[in-house]
């Protein structure tokens, strides 16, 4: 009875509860014990410390791969994509961002159809899958499935299209679980930047939790969007600008304004934009990391989207390599665990705070876009 009234006793308030997104694992301090050894084979220290700081994927298209498959098995292995559960675990990959975005040709007015089929077929593949997957709504679930040895799927990124220019589809989407919606694609975040709707759009994603991904977006949407957004916004598929002039590709301005915003931009394993090596896309990293900072780097395999990718980083197995690479290359133990867990989850984690937040002080927009934009 003494040692429960102790517990009683001792109990935390309210305000000191801790922190409910703790980190996987904590990145160790200047000075710390390093992660890895440092005498020993590239490799051999880039598995070491994805072990324990995998790999958060920023766009995999598997689910449009697996439209085209009548029988697949992503538990044993899958030759016909480029995504399975032992590709996973051997390129140590906790997190997957799985995109929706919907085939190229549909009829007008489809793509909100086309998303929810995609939705549906996402919800089919983790059932048949429960060992390896599991469906993650935040920064803290994804943390659980890891911890459960299981990989993070995270919906999104979805395209904007799908919303037919209304707010209810956007709060209907974020129930079905999407947590990340591509810009790009819309009349109101077009070359000229954001209309008066989109500001609105943003603002409910905010209040919701559902993040920007702004790849393929125009500078001027990508500028607009980092003023006005109360959350970080993702870059999935981008590169840079100055090593490779892809239109996805973000120039150094944007990279620094991502940066000073605390963005990030994830490097895609994508041959046309950042080149045919695994140096290429060493090269883009290090740049993006110079200009925008170490904490604002991710990675993005874009596997299964039909991209050419870089030799060695065909499937999802290759992440090892590139870390490899860039321990070779003197980055700290830090910036890698940044670079593959901790950004992503900083972003996760400010979205879910922001939104909880926002919700208490905000009731959802009513907004139309013939009342913003005429």
């Amino acid at each position: 009875m003494a040692d429960l009234q102790h517990e009683l006793h001792t109990t935390p308030e309210v305000g000191e509860l801790p922190d409910p997104f703790p980190p996987f694992a904590a990145v160790p301090d200047a000075g710390d014990t390093p992660l890895s050894d440092p005498d020993a084979d590239p490799l051999d220290r880039a598995h070491d410390l994805l072990a324990g700081h995998p790999v958060v994927d920023g766009h995999n298209a598997l689910p449009r791969a697996l439209r085209r498959l009548s029988f697949y098995d992503l538990q044993l292995g899958e030759n016909a994509v480029g995504t399975d559960l032992p590709r996973l675990r051997e390129g140590h990959v906790g997190a997957l961002f799985w995109s929706l975005h919907a085939p190229t040709g549909l009829a007008t007015g489809r793509a909100l159809g086309a998303t929810l089929e995609q939705v549906d077929l996402v919800r089919s593949v983790i059932r048949a899958h429960p060992e390896g997957l599991c469906p993650a709504y935040g920064a803290g679930q994804v943390i659980d499935a890891r911890n459960c040895g299981r990989v993070a799927v995270v919906l999104g990124p979805a395209p904007a299209t799908a919303l037919d220019d209304s707010l209810g589809i956007l709060r209907v989407l974020h129930s079905l679980g999407l947590r990340l919606l591509a810009l790009a694609g819309t009349s109101w975040a077009s070359e000229a930047g954001l209309t008066r709707f989109g500001e609105e759009v943003v603002r409910e994603m905010n209040r919701l939790g559902v993040l920007a991904d702004l790849s393929g977006a125009s500078d001027a949407t990508i500028a607009r969007t980092l003023d006005i957004s109360r959350t970080p916004v993702l870059c999935t598929r981008s590169a840079a600008r100055a090593l490779r002039p892809h239109p996805d590709n973000l120039p150094d301005e944007l990279l620094a304004a991502l940066g000073a915003a605390g963005g990030l931009c994830m490097v895609p394993l994508a041959a046309e934009q950042t080149g045919p090596t695994l140096g290429d896309v060493a090269d883009h990293l290090d740049h993006v990391r110079e200009i925008a900072g170490p904490g604002c780097v991710g990675l993005s395999g874009t596997h299964d989207s039909g991209a050419a990718h870089p030799q060695d980083l065909a499937d999802a197995a290759g992440y090892p390599h590139l870390i490899a690479e860039l321990l070779r290359r003197g980055w700290p133990e830090t910036d890698i665990t940044q670079l593959t867990w901790g950004n992503v989850q900083r972003v996760l984690r400010t979205a879910d705070f922001a939104a909880q937040t926002a919700q208490q002080r905000r009731e959802p927009s009513t907004a139309t876009i013939t009342d913003l934009d005429g």
